[in-house]
């Protein structure tokens, strides 16, 4: 058990430190283990850390201790990510605000955590029209199909339909909750809880056992938009937790899509003001918005091997080479290559000019870019 797992856990325990501040504790001493056992005064060096935070962790520290904690914790928590784990999911650990647990049931695939195969986040209102309702199919069943997993929040209305239809289409799809990872709701969605947990995961940064609240469900928006590539934003009035997600969704870097509706319609007035704000639009070839968010068209029959020489690749320079090294994933966001390299926009901007004319990368709609 990694010690650094421990103290993730005790620090979330302490009242007032959320994870902002979290993530400057991390970065001011470390790791959280040193900085569990800092003086007030080594702590008040943490911009953040006022007075009243202060007497806050003395106090609660004291009571706390984060390997007795950590066992007592598993018995009814068995299974969570911390930033100190490898398989912490790598994009939301880039946001700015990462939950310090992330409590997870169902069936985890490494490849979604570590941002090899790509997530695209649905959301919209509760109370959708029929034409909401079928395009969420639609565009669910088609990303499923393309090999997509399909992110949303299992509340009624465009959430519901969208885990739906990708799991018929034989998909897989991740529901974040406002409430702990064990309870349902709403719970009209038990037998789709069920259908998740079989094809794909439940996450919450919430407890076993914790209720609904109305105050969890804007926060875990965050986390949808975190794990998420692109957000689409199907049907939303203007006062909508879809718009708080597409909001944390631009301030993340991701792309922003929406389903354009008719100008008297009350559910699609917010993705109006999305589009009239910049964000892309969902238009009726589906096919056209699947090559927009990278997705590599499927072939039924099987390629030719590539030769020893394909394969091989030419010497690149130390500056290339270290963009080439964040391509990780199939598909890289502008901004991540500037903040993975440490270099500045200019030079990356020119390297991957290069890269491309030299057919090693290509650009995509969005700021983003894929290896060739």
């Amino acid at each position: 058990m990694s010690e650094e797992r421990a103290y993730w856990l005790a620090w979330s325990k302490i009242s007032g430190i959320g994870p902002v501040l979290l993530q400057r504790l991390q970065q001011h001493f470390g790791t959280l283990a040193v900085a569990w056992n800092a003086t007030k005064a080594e702590l008040r060096e943490v911009e953040g850390f006022g007075f009243q935070t202060l007497e806050k962790i003395v106090q609660q520290r004291s009571r706390l201790n984060p390997e007795q904690l950590i066992i007592q914790h598993q018995q009814e928590n068995p299974h969570f990510w911390t930033p100190a784990d490898a398989d912490y999911p790598r994009l939301l650990l880039e946001t700015p605000s990462p939950p310090p647990i992330l409590y997870y049931r169902g069936e985890v695939e490494l490849q979604e955590n570590w941002g090899k195969k790509p997530l695209v986040g649905i959301v919209g209102t509760r109370q959708p029209s029929d034409y909401g309702i079928r395009w969420t199919c639609l565009i669910s069943a088609a990303l499923a199909r393309n090999g997509f997993t399909v992110v949303s929040g299992m509340a009624e209305g465009i959430d519901t339909a969208s885990h739906s239809a990708a799991i018929k289409a034989g998909g897989r799809t991740i529901a974040v909750l406002g409430t702990g990872v064990d309870v349902v709701y709403p719970h009209k969605n038990r037998d789709l809880y069920q259908q998740i947990l079989l094809a794909g995961l439940v996450v919450s940064e919430y407890p076993a056992r914790t209720p609904p609240n109305k105050t969890h469900f804007p926060k875990r928006n965050r986390i949808i938009a975190g794990l998420s590539r692109a957000i689409l934003v199907i049907e939303a009035p203007v006062k909508s937790g879809a718009l708080i997600t597409a909001t944390y969704a631009n301030d993340f870097g991701r792309d922003v899509y929406a389903l354009p509706g008719r100008l008297d319609d009350y559910p699609s007035q917010g993705c109006l003001k999305l589009i009239n704000q910049g964000a892309g639009l969902i238009l009726r070839e589906i096919d056209e918005l699947l090559k927009m968010l990278g997705a590599i068209p499927k072939i039924d029959t099987v390629p030719p091997s590539p030769t020893a020489a394909q394969l091989s690749l030419p010497i690149l320079s130390p500056e290339l080479q270290r963009v080439m090294d964040v391509f990780a994933c199939d598909t890289v966001h502008f901004d991540l290559l500037v903040q993975q390299t440490g270099m500045n926009a200019s030079s990356v901007s020119s390297a991957l000019l290069q890269l491309e004319l030299m057919g090693l990368v290509s650009q995509l709609p969005g700021m983003r870019y894929q290896k060739c």
